[in-house]
């Protein structure tokens, strides 16, 4: 059975595990292989009759339950197929790069929280350099805890993770938004002072652990961004961005 795509069309929220795969096959029976598949059946210990879901990480998503655990991986049954269209607004966060693994766990808070688009960015004062050699290794690290969150946040969508960008870039991706808000503990406009669309792009720039420069602020308010504060207290880089797409899902998505 498939479900259509309407604001009602997704899996309950019941606890049920997901798991991704990168396709996801238009059959009664799927199979949860490789890594995934080991996670199912020696670290979870699901067994037969057990409610799964198994989604491709772009909106559909299989609900069903366990047929069989073992070395082949998890064979599940399924009941109903979802195409879970995406929120709105479609919220982007470009986040300058943190030191250490506070990367990832911007990476992880984010998408726990909604995020549909990551834009690692190597802002001037960034601690973290990514060299040359360095930029894959930071991308797959970022993207591997996306993947991780959103099967823990139970998310029909894996949110993008692009490439790093230079300030430059950034400044040319907030020209297509219809909301960019930089965050900036100086700022005298309060972010809930902005009146945020329901639908469109809406962009959340979080600067990193040294601040922004004055030419970055002054570039990003040329590209059409907004220089707004979160509140009295002055957030880490890497929970700065989580705490503004909190504050933004509230009038938006949480209703």
């Amino acid at each position: 059975m498939s479900v259509p795509a309407s604001d009602d069309a997704r899996p309950a929220l019941d606890g049920a595990p997901l798991f991704l795969l990168d396709e996801l096959p238009e059959a009664p029976e799927v199979l949860v292989d490789g890594a995934e598949g080991r996670h199912a059946v020696d670290v979870l210990r699901l067994t037969a009759g057990e409610p799964v879901r198994v989604g491709d990480g772009r909106g559909t998503v299989a609900e069903g339950t366990v047929l069989d655990a073992g070395p082949a991986g998890l064979r599940v049954q399924v009941a109903a197929r979802y195409d879970v269209p995406p929120a709105e607004p479609e919220l982007w966060l470009v986040q300058a790069l943190p030191k250490g693994d506070r990367g990832p766990l911007a990476v992880e808070l984010a998408t726990e929280l909604g995020v549909d688009r990551i834009v690692p960015w190597a802002a001037s004062r960034c601690v973290t350099r990514w060299r040359e050699d360095r930029v894959e290794k930071g991308l797959a690290r970022w993207r591997a805890a996306a993947r991780a969150a959103s099967k823990q946040s139970r998310r029909p969508r894996v949110p993008e993770v692009a490439e790093l960008m230079t300030t430059r870039q950034v400044c040319g991706e907030l020209g297509d938004v219809d909301l960019a808000l930089v965050l900036h503990e100086q700022a005298r406009r309060p972010l809930t002072g902005v009146e945020v669309p329901s639908s469109g792009t809406v962009a959340v720039v979080v600067g990193p652990e040294g601040g922004l420069t004055d030419g970055e602020v002054v570039a990003l308010r040329a590209a059409g961004a907004q220089v707004v504060r979160l509140g009295p207290e002055v957030l880490r880089t890497s929970t700065a961005g989580a705490a503004a797409l909190a504050a933004l899902s509230v009038p938006t998505r949480w209703r």
